[in-house]
């Protein structure tokens, strides 16, 4: 079943999104014996994807009065993330979290074993009779970013960079070459998965490696490892790039060009909030896109010129009408390890 979530408007000031496919709405304050178990299967603050999931989760403890037990730091590997899950459902808890798609077949494993508690998975489609999943359309913001970098870029290279290969990263990845196609349908992409989201000299490497090939911009769909890439475009004084997850325009406007917001911490806050008022079932895929600019747009730093602003903006508003279909695969060559 797929739900969805209805928003006042389409836009965020300033930024370009894409669209949600429900008419469900934010949750109000819940009660506060709502037990939540979150599992992060990385670090609670990696600067990204795990960081914001903790959030969502810390914001519904503020404005729902959910209790929170965070697990973080679980190996991203089945075994680990069903003893992590079995670890919280025998602990009592109502409803167990887990952030990202990488625990699909463990949680798929432990809901069933565990059959009176809730079980959501975040950036996912996996459901069962008490699994639900909550997912933020990256590759909605990830398109965007993508149309982005084709119409700024001047060398006609552009790259990706992203660590293991979850469902939603494989999305963000098509997404993001697809919409480089859409404006510059000329330019040549450079995309890696490089097996790890949080190494830091790793990311540096493999970014300098797509700087030295003509990458002028770089999407990075990194964890803590992103800085690498940062202190790459410094050092080389070539490049900027476009983050995903949260506004790192905001950090450093001279580095990222833009950002490709996709705030899977609304997903979490949501999940928490259906459960606390029975909104939330066993089955549903609840989808949150552009239409809740609060949690996908694309956001551009100050120099990026109107004319592409407003070429951006007419093309988000394409995709929330229907007219531009983002895709969601790619099969074409990959960015080596260097």
């Amino acid at each position: 079943m797929v739900s969805a979530v209805a928003t006042a408007g389409i836009f965020a000031a300033g930024a370009c999104g894409a669209p949600a496919v429900s008419d469900r709405n934010a949750p109000e304050s819940g009660p506060a014996e709502v037990r939540v178990g979150l599992l992060l299967a990385g670090p609670t603050h990696d600067g990204g994807f795990m960081e914001a999931g903790y959030n969502g989760a810390k914001r519904a403890e503020q404005q729902l009065g959910a209790q929170i037990t965070v697990v973080d730091r679980v190996a991203p590997r089945q075994p680990e993330l069903e003893a992590a899950m079995r670890d919280l459902a025998r602990g009592g808890v109502d409803l167990v979290v887990a952030q990202g798609g990488q625990n699909n077949a463990a949680a798929k494993v432990v809901a069933a074993e565990f059959p009176q508690t809730t079980f959501v998975v975040t950036q996912s489609d996996v459901t069962g009779p008490n699994l639900a999943s909550y997912e933020v359309l990256q590759e909605q913001s990830a398109w965007l970013a993508g149309a982005a970098a084709g119409l700024l870029t001047k060398s006609g290279v552009v790259g990706h960079m992203s660590g293991i290969r979850p469902v939603p990263g494989l999305k963000g990845r098509a997404a993001f070459v697809d919409g480089v196609a859409h404006t510059n349908p000329a330019a040549r992409v450079l995309t890696n998965f490089s097996g790890d989201q949080d190494d830091i000299p790793l990311a540096r490497r493999i970014a300098t490696a797509e700087l030295d090939a003509g990458a002028d911009y770089i999407f990075t769909m990194l964890n803590a490892g992103r800085p690498g890439v940062a202190e790459a475009i410094r050092a080389t004084g070539k490049g900027r790039q476009f983050g995903n997850v949260r506004d790192f325009t905001a950090d450093d406007p001279a580095v990222f060009a833009g950002s490709a917001v996709a705030d899977s911490g609304e997903a979490v806050f949501r999940a928490i909030g259906d459960f606390a008022h029975g909104r939330l079932h066993g089955g549903e895929n609840v989808r949150i896109g552009l239409e809740s600019p609060e949690a996908v747009r694309l956001t551009l730093a100050p120099d990026v010129p109107d004319h592409v602003r407003a070429e951006l903006d007419r093309l988000g508003r394409q995709i929330v009408d229907g007219e531009v279909e983002v895709k969601t695969t790619y099969t074409g060559p990959e960015f080596p390890n260097p």
